[in-house]
């Protein structure tokens, strides 16, 4: 598992969206956790504790390597968070909650946190990558809708928003169970 990164760690660029002054992604240190808190917070008001993400991240550390913020000069602006979870004897990797500051929406911003995430990801070794959320948004980016019933996760999910990245090809053949925390 990835430890925390020093507060040294280099932020990187990535392309501006239409009027955005240059965005800064790094990956997340543990110092940014309070500021995400009040992010999701704004974005997803207090509905957002019993979302699958937030029951599968409840009392897990985030993986810092494969996890990335956005910086627009100092203002913290987007977020990425990837929790390690299994479902049977597979390991793979939660991506989300994926948050932009609602202002900020619209620019690219949170496809860069992810592409980024699911790079280190790759990058770490990971094989598959699973997450609640819009195919038509994240199908860009690899993922595809889950067959249905071949996974369940906790909480309230609608089964067409379980979606799969394979980070290596047929990572996600004879998937199949209940995910669960990693630890």
């Amino acid at each position: 598992m990835s430890q925390t990164p020093s507060q040294s760690s280099s932020p990187s660029q990535a392309p501006s969206g239409p009027g955005l002054p240059a965005l800064g992604l790094r990956p997340l240190l543990a110092s940014d956790l309070p500021q995400i808190e009040k992010l999701d917070e704004r974005a997803f008001g207090p509905g957002r504790f019993a979302r699958t993400a937030y029951r599968l991240r409840e009392g897990v550390a985030p993986d810092f390597g494969m996890s990335y913020v956005a910086h627009v000069g100092t203002l913290l602006v987007g977020s990425n968070i990837m929790t390690r979870v299994r479902c049977g004897q597979t390991e793979m990797v939660l991506l989300g909650p994926l948050t932009v500051e609602p202002a900020f929406r619209s620019r690219g911003i949170g496809e860069a946190l992810a592409q980024r995430s699911l790079e280190a990801a790759r990058a770490n070794g990971c094989k598959l990558v699973i997450l609640v959320g819009d195919e038509p948004y994240y199908a860009r980016l690899g993922f595809r809708r889950a067959p249905p019933g071949r996974i369940s996760l906790p909480g309230p999910v609608d089964p067409a928003r379980v979606l799969v990245c394979e980070l290596e090809p047929g990572a996600f053949e004879g998937v199949s169970g209940s995910v669960r925390k990693a630890v």
